[in-house]
């Protein structure tokens, strides 16, 4: 905007922002895609800005995504917060399958004795026995980890002696 003659500050570009992105939201939600009634719902850690978040996430029958939601701990209230949202957004699903989490089974208890929703509560088995196909949860989880994984082994490589990287800078050992 400073090439245009239009000086700002980055509090007021702050300010916009928080202004325009849930108007954003809005649309982007209205011209999504409706989700099916059968979701899969799982939850997996990984390091975001440094620090350890878990990811809760569910997904339809045609793996089409109902919503995710990060949150630093793993308890009934922060999935009963994840539940609440994805319900609000798409509406009450007829199933919903999930691993053998107590905080994620004392949920949706929780939303089915609050609101009288009838609501098909299905645990899944985690692949535990070697040679056992995976659940389509952890196959599609199985990117993310390996991204986060390829993005952690780069940057160790790169601050080995003798990559490219480090051949490029100044040598600062003696």
């Amino acid at each position: 905007m400073a090439e245009r003659g239009v000086f700002v500050d980055h509090a007021a570009v702050h300010r916009w922002s928080i202004k325009i992105l849930p108007i954003l939201a809005a649309v982007f939600r209205r011209n999504k895609r409706r989700v099916g009634p059968s979701w899969r719902m799982d939850e997996t850690y990984a390091k975001m800005a440094g620090r350890w978040t878990y990811l809760y996430r569910a997904v339809d029958r045609d793996g089409d995504t109902v919503d995710f939601v990060l949150c630093a701990h793993r308890d009934r209230a922060a999935a009963r917060r994840f539940f609440e949202r994805a319900i609000d957004l798409h509406g009450v699903p007829k199933q919903i399958t999930i691993d053998k989490s107590g905080a994620n089974t004392a949920a949706i208890e929780g939303i089915r004795a609050d609101s009288g929703a009838d609501i098909e509560l299905r645990r899944s088995r985690k692949p535990e026995q070697p040679g056992r196909a995976e659940s389509s949860g952890d196959q599609s989880r199985r990117a993310t980890h390996a991204r986060i994984q390829e993005l952690s082994l780069r940057t160790r490589l790169d601050r080995r002696p003798g990559t490219a990287k480090s051949l490029t800078r100044p040598a600062s050992r003696v």
